[in-house]
């Protein structure tokens, strides 16, 4: 399947798929985690996009903690090494650059390096945030509020924004 193919897809099309094709399609929506999509795939068929995204975050959420964190840490810091090297997915590159995250001052910048550090020292994952829904000032403010958070609250948190991520891109591959 090429991916003018995959551009007019439809839930009754990926319903049909064998396992591969499914999670070569669906794969990349999860950062970096296509074992979301494989154990997705057994619950077909899905009756909408809404029921398909909630079974893909419930693999996420019934993980394992250590599974869970892995995957967390799957993903790239806020303006981090990953954008700096020009290695993000396109879908995080997009993202990212979306709340002008690839166009910092050079303040903003190390102000974004040190609470990724501080972030990540204190809870052992990378901050997550749906920032597509945010403004560059309130990305940083939630940063300096999310830093101080519980840890398992702040996994709770993150898991949350990966879904309005995860949802958006899931939407964008199908209609609904």
């Amino acid at each position: 399947m090429s991916a003018t193919e995959d551009a007019a897809l439809d839930l009754d099309a990926l319903n049909a798929m064998a396992r591969e094709d499914f999670v070569r399609v669906l794969g990349p929506t999860f950062e970096n985690a296509p074992w979301v999509a494989a154990a997705a795939w057994s619950a077909r068929p899905f009756a909408s996009v809404e029921q398909l995204h909630a079974c893909m975050l419930d693999v996420v959420r019934h993980a394992p903690l250590e599974r869970q964190t892995e995957f967390l840490c799957g993903h790239p810091e806020l303006a981090g090494r990953e954008a700096q090297a020009g290695t993000m997915t396109s879908e995080s590159t997009q993202e990212q650059g979306s709340a002008g995250l690839d166009a910092l001052r050079a303040d903003e910048l190390r102000e974004m390096q040190q609470l990724n550090r501080r972030y990540r020292e204190r809870h052992g994952f990378p901050f997550i945030i749906a920032v597509r829904h945010h403004t560059r000032p309130q990305i940083f403010e939630a940063m300096r509020m999310r830093t101080e958070a519980d840890t398992d609250a702040e996994r709770g948190a993150a898991i949350e924004q990966i879904g309005r991520i995860t949802r958006a891109r899931i939407g964008a591959l199908l209609a609904g």
